[in-house]
Parts: C-alpha cells; sequence; structure tokens
C-alpha cells in the first residue's frame, strides 16, 4: 500500500507513500482477520508479504549481485540522499526545516508585492527542499536497527507535525496567497493548468485547516489537529513496534509446514504476529482451538490503541463541524473523486448487494467442508462459519478443487531469479531500466542496513536519469513488519528551474533462506510485489512542475487504480510461464499449474470482497457518526453483518490493529474497492489485448503515471480510456462473465 503522512507541510499535505507494497494484498494473504493487508483485486491493505525473521534462519541477500551489471555505472546527475545515522542528526535536521521555513514565511509576508512569483512559487518550491532535508529522518522509524533513532525520528515526526499545522494556519500566509491570485487576476497573467491548480490547492489547504474561522475558534481546532497528529503517530508506533508471540507445542501445530523454523521454547514454538509467522497458523493447522488462538492474539495484539482510536475519532469528528461539516467523512472526501459520503455508502450498499448471494453460496460451500472435516476428524460438528475457519477452509478448498497446493507452487518463485525478472518486465513496459548504486560513499549507495539496496533508473528511449529507488525487502527485529512504498522526496523543478529527482523507498518482509531452501515467495506474495512496485515507479516515472503534485499525490480513492491494475500481470498465463522456474529442478512452472493458479483468482471472490467492504463500512460508520456505543462492539457488529463470519469469542478489539484509519485512509477504506472499477477498465480497454505492449505502456506512463496529481484524476482516466470510465469490467472480474 502507499504511505501517507499526516504531516502537513506548510504548502501542501505530504505523502509518504507506504504503498499501503500497498492497495490491498494478494488475496490469499489477505483472508486475515481484523488487520486488513494491502491492495490487489484479490486483497486487502496494509500489504503483507511472506516469511519473518523468527522462521528463518538466513542469511544475508543481496540483489544486485544476482542481476546483470552495466559495463558501468551511469553515473546520474545528482547522488542519492544520506540517510541519518544518529538521533542527533535526525533532531537537528528537523530544527533545521523548521528555521528555513520560518524564514521563508516571513519573507513572503512582509514583501510588499506579493505575486505567483513572489508567494506561491517559492512556497512551492520549499516543500521539495523541505522533503530533501527530513523524509529520509522521518523515514528511520519504520527501518532502523538503533531504538535511539527510531525514537528520534518518531519524535521529530511530532515535531514536524504540529510545526506545519502552525504554519499552515498563518493568517498572514493565507492573505499573502489570496492577494497573489489578486494580483494575477487584476493582471490577467495566464498561469499555466499546473500553476492554476496549484494556487487554488493551497488556497483552499488553508480554508479547510481553518483560515476562515475567528482566531480563537482558530487557535481551539489547531490544538485538537495537533492532538489528532500525536495520537497517529502513536497508533503507527504501537502497530510498528508490536512484538507480541504465542507458544504453541507441536501437537496444536497440527498441519502448519516446517514449524521446526520457529524458534523453540522448551517443548513449545513461539509463533509471533508477524505475517511470516502467524498466517501459516490462520491457513493450516488443523486444530480450531489453535487457530481460534491465534486469531484472538492477533486481533488483541495492539489493544494500547483502542482508547487512541476512540479519542481521535472524536477529536475528527469536533474538528469537522468546527469548520462547518456535517462529519469528519465530509471533510475528507471534499477532495476526493467520491466527494460526499453519501456517494460512498451507495457504492459499498450497492456493492454488497450484488456480492451477498454470491458470499452465502461460497459460506455454505465452506460449511459443507467444515462439516465433512470434523466428521472425518471425529469432532462435533459445528455449524457456525467462524472467523478462524475463513481463511483455513478458504485454503483447503483450493487445494482440493483446483489442486493448488501454494507451498508447492512457491517452489518455481525464489526470491532473487524473480526479483530481477519483475524489474525486466516494469522495463519493458515502461522503457526504463534500473542499476544498482555502487556501495560505496562516492556514488551514494551507503544505506540504512546491508540488506537494503539502490537503484539508480532511467529512461531508455531518452537516456536521461528518472530518480533513485530503494528496496529493504527482508525481515528483521523492529522493522516495519507489512510491505509498503514509501514516496520519500518528489521530484520538481528547483529555484534554478532545474530537475529535482525524486527518491522513493520499498520496504517489505519477503521470505530468506532456509538450512534446506533458498528464499521462495508464495504466489499472493508475487501479486503484492508486482503492486507495489507500481507505486514506486508512480513516483519514479512522474514529472510534474511542483512537488505537491508529484507521483502518487493523487485522489486517495484513486491513488490505487495504477498498481491495481498492474497486478493483472501476474495473473496472466504467458508472465507467469516465464517467472516460474522450480528452484532443485530448474523446470518451468507447468501449464497445469498456471491455469490452477489462473482459476484461483475468483476463488471465494465473494467473501473476499465483502470483508473488504466491511472494513469499509466500519471506517465510514466512525467518521459520519456520533459513535457512543464502545467501538469494539460497532467493529464486531459490522464485521459479522456484513462478512457473513461469526464474531463469537472474538470480542477483544481488533479495531486496535487497524492501521489504515490512524494512516492516511481514514474515510478513505473504501478507496481500496472504489479505485478497481477504474484498475478494471483501464487494464481491460488498454492492455488486455496485449499486456506487454510498449506502446501501450508508453500511453500509461505519459498519460497516468507522469502527470501525478497535477490535473483532475477523471482527465487524467478519460486520456488514457479514450471516453468515460465505467464498471462494466468491474462487475464482471467480481460476479463473473464471459472473459476475452
Amino acid at each position: 500500500m502507499l504511505r501517507f503522512v499526516s504531516r502537513l507541510q506548510h504548502i501542501s499535505r505530504s505523502t509518504r507513500s507506504l504503498t499501503s507494497l500497498s492497495t490491498y494484498t494478494s488475496r490469499l494473504s489477505a483472508l486475515s482477520t481484523s488487520t486488513p493487508l494491502s491492495s490487489s483485486s484479490r486483497s486487502p491493505p496494509l500489504r503483507q508479504l511472506s516469511t519473518s525473521s523468527s522462521r528463518q534462519q538466513a542469511t544475508q541477500i543481496k540483489l544486485s549481485s544476482t542481476m546483470p551489471s552495466p559495463a558501468s555505472y551511469p553515473t546520474p546527475p545528482t547522488l542519492p540522499p544520506q540517510w541519518p545515522s544518529s538521533a542527533q542528526q535526525i533532531t537537528s535536521l528537523a530544527d533545521q526545516a523548521i528555521v528555513s521555513s520560518d524564514e521563508l514565511l516571513s519573507t513572503i509576508v512582509n514583501q510588499q508585492d506579493k505575486t505567483f512569483e513572489s508567494v506561491v512559487r517559492p512556497l512551492a518550491i520549499h516543500a521539495g527542499e523541505e522533503a530533501k532535508l527530513v523524509e529520509t529522518g522521518l523515514f528511520m522509524q519504520y527501518i532502523s536497527t538503533n531504538k535511539e533513532v527510531r525514537d528520534a525520528s518518531v519524535e521529530a515526526d511530532k515535531k514536524l507535525q504540529d510545526y506545519s499545522l502552525t504554519a499552515l494556519t498563518r493568517l498572514d500566509v493565507y492573505q499573502a496567497l489570496l492577494s497573489a491570485r489578486q494580483h494575477t487576476e487584476e493582471h490577467g497573467i495566464q498561469l499555466n493548468p499546473e500553476e492554476k491548480r496549484l494556487l487554488d490547492r493551497l488556497i483552499l489547504d488553508r480554508e479547510r485547516n481553518g483560515l476562515g474561522l475567528e482566531e480563537s475558534k482558530r487557535n481551539e481546532l489547531l490544538e485538537i489537529k495537533k492532538r489528532i497528529m500525536s495520537l497517529e503517530v502513536d497508533f503507527q508506533k504501537n502497530c510498528n513496534e508490536e512484538n507480541g508471540s504465542l507458544l504453541f507445542t507441536a501437537a496444536e501445530l497440527d498441519g502448519v509446514p516446517d514449524i521446526e523454523g520457529y524458534k523453540k521454547e522448551g517443548d513449545k514454538y513461539r509463533v509471533t504476529f508477524k505475517t511470516p509467522d502467524i498466517v501459516p497458523v490462520f491457513k493450516f493447522a488443523n486444530l480450531p482451538s489453535t487457530r481460534k488462538a491465534a486469531v484472538l492474539g492477533y486481533e488483541g495484539k495492539t489493544l494500547q490503541n483502542a482508547p487512541l482510536l476512540a479519542e481521535m475519532v472524536k477529536l475528527k469528528e469536533k474538528a469537522a463541524k468546527m469548520l462547518g461539516y456535517q462529519s469528519h467523512a465530509e471533510w475528507v472526501l471534499e477532495v476526493k473523486m467520491a466527494r460526499t459520503p453519501s456517494t460512498v455508502f451507495s457504492f459499498l450498499s450497492d456493492l454488497e448487494e450484488k456480492l451477498r448471494p454470491l458470499g452465502l453460496a461460497e459460506r455454505e460451500k465452506l460449511l459443507k467442508l467444515k462439516k465433512e472435516e470434523h466428521e472425518k476428524r471425529g469432532w462435533e460438528v459445528d455449524e457456525e462459519f467462524r472467523v478462524w475457519d475463513y481463511r483455513y477452509y478458504d485454503r483447503l478448498w483450493t487445494e482440493r478443487e483446483l489442486s493448488l497446493d501454494e507451498t508447492h507452487l512457491s517452489e518455481y518463485f525464489t526470491v532473487t531469479t524473480l526479483i530481477p525478472k519483475i524489474l525486466s518486465i516494469y522495463s519493458q513496459l515502461l522503457g526504463i531500466s534500473f542499476h544498482p548504486v555502487p556501495r560505496d560513499e562516492e556514488h551514494g549507495g551507503l544505506l540504512w542496513h546491508e540488506e537494503a539496496e539502490m537503484y539508480a533508473v532511467r529512461d531508455t528511449v531518452k537516456d536521461e536519469h528518472l530518480g533513485f529507488m530503494a528496496l529493504d525487502l527482508f525481515p528483521r527485529e523492529n522493522k516495519y513488519g507489512h510491505a509498503a512504498v514509501w514516496g520519500l522526496i518528489p521530484g520538481f523543478q528547483n529555484a534554478q528551474n532545474e530537475r529535482s529527482y525524486p527518491v522513493v523507498a520499498m520496504v517489505a518482509n519477503l521470505s530468506k533462506p532456509s538450512p534446506t531452501k533458498p528464499a521462495l515467495m508464495k504466489h499472493q506474495d508475487v501479486v503484492t510485489f508486482f503492486h507495489e512496485l507500481g507505486h514506486a515507479l508512480h513516483g519514479i516515472c512522474s514529472w510534474t512542475q511542483f512537488p505537491k503534485f508529484h507521483g502518487t499525490s493523487v485522489a486517495r480513492d484513486f491513488v490505487e487504480a495504477p498498481s491495481q491494475m498492474l497486478e493483472n500481470w501476474m495473473w496472466e498465463p504467458a508472465v507467469l510461464k516465464s517467472l516460474g522456474k522450480h528452484y532443485l529442478t530448474g523446470e518451468e512452472l507447468p501449464d497445469e499449474l498456471i491455469d490452477a493458479v489462473v482459476k484461483s483468482k475468483k476463488v471465494n471472490q465473494g467473501l473476499f470482497n465483502l470483508r473488504q467492504v466491511f472494513f469499509a463500512r466500519f471506517d465510514m460508520l466512525v467518521h459520519t457518526t456520533e459513535v457512543d456505543a464502545d467501538l469494539t462492539t460497532l467493529w464486531n457488529d459490522t464485521r459479522e453483518k456484513t462478512s457473513l463470519v461469526s464474531n463469537e469469542g472474538t470480542n477483544v478489539g481488533g479495531q486496535s490493529g487497524f492501521a489504515h484509519i490512524a494512516g492516511g485512509y481514514d474515510a478513505g477504506y473504501y478507496g481500496y474497492l472504489y479505485s478497481q472499477a477504474f484498475s478494471a477498465d483501464m487494464y481491460e480497454t488498454v492492455f488486455k489485448a496485449d499486456p506487454l505492449s510498449a506502446e501501450a505502456g508508453k500511453r500509461y506512463r505519459e498519460k497516468i503515471l507522469k502527470v501525478g496529481g497535477s490535473r483532475d484524476e477523471m482527465d487524467s482516466l478519460k486520456d488514457f480510456l479514450g471516453r468515460e470510465p465505467t464498471n462494466e469490467a468491474f462487475l464482471k472480474s467480481l460476479l463473473g462473465g464471459e472473459e476475452d
């Protein structure tokens, strides 16, 4: 998924794209219990890739050592950024940013002539320069091995969020922007479309944050928003640093593959709540009591967040009403494609109505399988379809009906050979090339960890540098536990009208080698990786004037569409054939296995997407109504009604791990489903006939990626499709219909 920061720079909403490895996560790993993963047409947010450090006794992996090396490194026009290595350095950089911003704002408000060139452009450019100064330090909270560095990064983030809100609500800066707009209109100055959009957005940002209220109300609103931001940072920190675990005997882990990969304590095995540890228990543990314990533990792993979320929701509602909105959701949606809460609720209700018959039929099918399983084992027959049954029986049904064993399938997807192949697909599709940055100080290739790698990305047609992409793909302690993309530094035209190049970072937790096997990827991990790399390359291939509109800085309910569209490649037989090769025999992925994979895309799609509707509905409910009821009760009631699973015995507070709701997707989770209508139409219209067409890839890069958020998203869609978008392809993918 894309990772978004709530911190508002004084000129813009800053986006750190955690792409949500972003949108839904791949379908098979998305059938989780409470916390959504990331986004794919078969997966939900907070993308979780495969296997954790607690399960794998691993050696260091370097991807670039397996990739073709260029004859000589094509030295870019600039070095990659430096990565802070001490707490003091991070604190100092944050302080420098605040001083620099104060100086700029003072200059702007004190000058006599307030024009676009003296007010608007300097504000826009400074946002990019500030990102270059601080974003690498703020990123450290997610990936540093040093606790002091992580803590300093969190505190710097809080300080900058507080400052940014204060700067954003300065009346004198707002008045300077109004004067600049008036000057532009009175003198008939013709701004280009991106400049006009920038001026309008800078003013709207401030009006949406209280620059219309009288002073005492403005100050009260500022304090409320500062508190909200602090709560969000603490909520995310608790998710990032969660280190809980459960102990199971070998008998309790019956059915779970490779249990010797877990750390052993006495006669029990320690299972952490990291995806690679806990997901195999959800999916393979034969004992319902083991799966129940795993679900309850997972849902309660961050219970300290429950009061934070409750306070956050109430404060957001209060802030929205102070600004004249009926709800926080109405405030959020004003600048999204959906525009209003009623549009979102109608979309969700309509989708649920269409999916419910399919979901009920799928539930009956899985309940029948459950009955057979219990009778075979001599257990009491349980007629309820419980939360801890979902992933287990979904997996079991897929194996039996499609003869698709995901553990066997993963033997064809070796990490160190697969990732270069995926980079090669993107190279062909987008006309770009990836060049590992030498690991030395001269070239800027020294990163925060020895397993992280940096690539310089180039346009192969124009032979020009596009930006830098960092990959940190393997698990370790205290590292961000899911998978996501951060758009750290935007691309823009600087004060000298020269290009300042973007920097993106992808964080994941792929499998490492075990004593008996190389690092392998499950197919859902492959889908997720391809999706998230799409977010990263949105940030690399964008070419806008201003940092505010760079890359994934688009409407939040469109941001997942490009990467959701790209997931389709990982279900195409020809592409799968090119990627899969057995790690022992060298055999290509067999056609019958490819056929089973393709068929599995539609397995239990009703239940899967109803689960997504549940997350979206809960998110909208807490942000549109005065929630007096306990949020845990609302979470469980909404899940049972919408997802068609029994909540009996699970009243532990699963919403406390719903990281999206405090990570930029508040009143926005619906976007994972909403944007699928666009992604399905884009793929069907432009790529379906020839997914690897360089001509289609060029069209996609020029009309979607390059423009970023510099124009209305609907205009980009219509330009790309050659017509108004429709939801026909989306509904066909969900409800069936003949494939072309």
